[in-house]
């Protein structure tokens, strides 16, 4: 893959002594034992597809995620057992559920399966739930809803699905599906009240679980990162809706709040007239670098704390920090 930044970029790695590698759209994962070691690398990816490679985007996503693992772990378990390096952890092996869950506090979003995108061609039972007419892009809801897809497989697309469907599908039993809503929507009020000690509103955000040998039911992936969810500034939210409000009356294009997440990217690519479909144009030098900055601001807002970066060249520390761990000397 090409990338103008080959110095601060981590497009991922082949690490032959850790054995076969599965890649996901922005993960490399490799197994030992009851183990998965999980390295993030700086792959980004929206509509689907995977646009280019965003410096210090992995080490962004793997240390958030297990900030968040440690602030909610009181909620549910998750799959978390330590970070080795910064772009790497090893997590408990699991059986992941085929559904994810998004909760979202707002309408919006631009992606096919955004609640604003279905709402804006003019649905109004979505997920399974009615919506009233009138709603305006990025309005708050009256309270979280839970609207889950499909997982796609890799190259596929996630699917609307609603709750009935999946229980009614058998793929997730009725009680467990009852006790997963009710901790993703704990999951989420918790992201919201620690989202806001930064001055962040939490927007939306998706969950994945999985089941242990033992049947314990784990957070897994990741949580409350970029990626996983959208953020906007407070200040900028309070500010935009008056103005949006007169826009859309004259007819204009709603203002956006300030972002920071991957939705700042998806935006910038919907402004070309990109929505998913067909192959995407590539992640421009320019954007990639702001995308940058929004990931470390994003992280530096939530955690309070100052990043980081880790030694470059990233693949050469993670490399090295794993054969240690697991590679013969």
């Amino acid at each position: 893959m090409d990338t103008c930044f080959p110095s601060q970029t981590f497009p991922g790695l082949d690490l032959d002594f850790l054995g076969p590698k599965r890649s996901g759209k922005v993960r490399d994962i490799y197994e030992r034992d009851d183990q998965l070691i999980l390295i993030t690398t700086d792959r980004l990816s929206a509509f689907d597809h995977i646009l280019g490679l965003v410096p210090f985007k992995g080490q962004v996503l793997n240390q958030l995620a297990q900030f968040w693992f440690e602030e909610t772990s009181d909620i549910v378990a998750n799959h978390f057992l330590e970070s080795p390096d910064p772009n790497v952890t090893i997590g408990r092996k699991c059986r992941p559920l085929p559904v994810e869950l998004v909760v979202r506090g707002y309408i919006s979003g631009v992606t096919k399966t955004s609640l604003w995108y279905r709402y804006s061609q003019g649905e109004r039972f979505i997920y399974g739930m009615e919506f009233p007419d009138g709603m305006s892009k990025n309005e708050q809801l009256p309270q979280p809803v839970i609207t889950p897809t499909t997982k796609a497989e890799k190259g596929g697309h996630d699917e609307l699905i609603t709750s009935r469907e999946i229980v009614e599908k058998g793929l997730v039993e009725a009680g467990l599906w009852e006790r997963i809503c009710e901790t993703a929507l704990a999951l989420f009020v918790r992201g919201q009240e620690k989202a806001a000690r930064g001055g962040l509103l939490l927007v939306d955000t998706k969950y994945e679980f999985g089941l242990a040998e033992d049947g314990d039911l784990l957070l897994i992936d990741e949580i409350h990162t970029p990626d996983s969810s959208r953020f906007w500034t407070e200040s900028s939210y309070r500010e935009v809706l008056d103005c949006s409000a007169q826009e859309e009356g004259k007819g204009l294009r709603p203002v956006e709040p300030e972002n920071y997440d991957k939705e700042f990217v998806r935006l910038a690519y919907a402004e070309q007239g990109y929505i998913g479909d067909g192959p995407p144009p590539p992640l421009a030098v320019d954007l990639a670098a702001q995308a940058s900055l929004r990931y470390t601001g994003c992280y530096e807002f939530l955690t309070g704390r100052p990043f980081v970066a880790g030694e470059m060249p990233v693949a050469d520390r993670v490399a090295s920090c794993l054969r240690t761990r697991f590679g013969r000397q």
